[in-house]
C-alpha cells in the first residue's frame, strides 16, 4: 500500500529538494535550468510564504514540492490587490503523469485558501492546471506585465481562492522580483550538484 504524505519542508531537506527540482527542470525550458537556484533564493525572500512550502513523500521518499510567494495585482483604479503566485512545483521525473502533481497542487491550493488568500496568478499550462480550476487570467481582466496588447497570454493563468475576490477588478500582474536571479550566481550554485550535460533541445523557450 503506497503511503503519501504532504507536509512543510524542513531546513535539513533543502538540498535534497533543490536536487529534485534540478532533475525535474533540467533541459526543459533552457539548456540546464535555473529553478533550483530560484527556489534556493526565494526561501529567504520577504514574500516567501513559509506555511505553504510543501514537500510530498511517497513511502518516506520526497517525490514532489511546491512553494508560494505573495504577489499583487496593480488594479487600474489604483488599488494594490494582494494575491499569491506559485512555483517552482515539480514531481520526480519517473513519477510524472501519474496524478501525483494534481494531488499536491490541490492540497496546496486548499491550504492557501485556509490561510485566507484570495487568488493566485502564475505562468503554467492550462491543460494541466485547468483541471484544478485555473482559467486564463485575461478572462478575469488581469494583464501580464510587459506583454504587448494582442500577444498570446495563454500561459498566464489565474484562480480565485475566494469566490468573487477579483470581481470588478482589472489590472496588471508582475512576477515578483525574487524570481529574477543572476545567471552567473546560478551557474556557481549549480557546481555544488552532480555534473549534468546542458542540451539545446526543441521546444525550449530560452537560449
Amino acid at each position: 500500500m503506497t503511503k503519501l504524505n504532504i507536509r512543510n519542508e524542513k531546513p535539513e531537506e533543502f538540498r535534497v529538494v533543490e536536487n529534485l527540482v534540478r532533475e525535474s527542470f533540467w533541459n526543459v525550458y533552457r539548456p540546464g535550468c535555473l529553478e533550483h537556484f530560484v527556489l534556493h533564493e526565494l526561501r529567504n525572500d520577504a514574500d516567501f510564504v513559509k506555511e505553504l512550502d510543501f514537500v510530498m513523500e511517497k513511502d518516506g521518499e520526497i517525490i514532489g514540492q511546491n512553494i508560494f510567494m505573495k504577489a499583487k495585482i496593480m488594479a487600474d483604479d489604483g488599488r494594490e490587490i494582494p494575491i499569491l503566485t506559485m512555483g517552482p512545483i515539480c514531481i520526480k521525473n519517473d513519477l510524472k503523469r501519474q496524478g501525483y502533481g494534481k494531488f499536491l497542487l490541490d492540497y496546496s491550493l486548499e491550504k492557501a485558501t485556509e490561510l485566507g488568500f484570495g487568488a493566485i496568478c502564475f505562468e503554467g499550462n492550462i491543460n494541466f492546471y485547468g483541471k484544478s480550476g485555473f482559467t486564463f487570467a485575461s478572462e478575469k481582466g488581469i494583464r501580464y506585465h510587459g506583454l504587448p496588447e494582442g500577444a498570446d497570454s495563454s500561459f498566464f493563468l489565474c484562480k480565485e481562492l475566494k469566490n468573487g475576490y477579483l470581481d470588478g477588478i482589472t489590472g496588471e500582474y508582475s512576477t515578483p522580483q525574487g524570481y529574477f536571479v543572476d545567471e552567473e550566481k546560478a551557474e556557481e550554485f549549480d557546481k555544488k550538484f552532480p555534473k549534468k550535460e546542458k542540451l539545446k533541445l526543441p521546444g525550449q523557450i530560452f537560449d
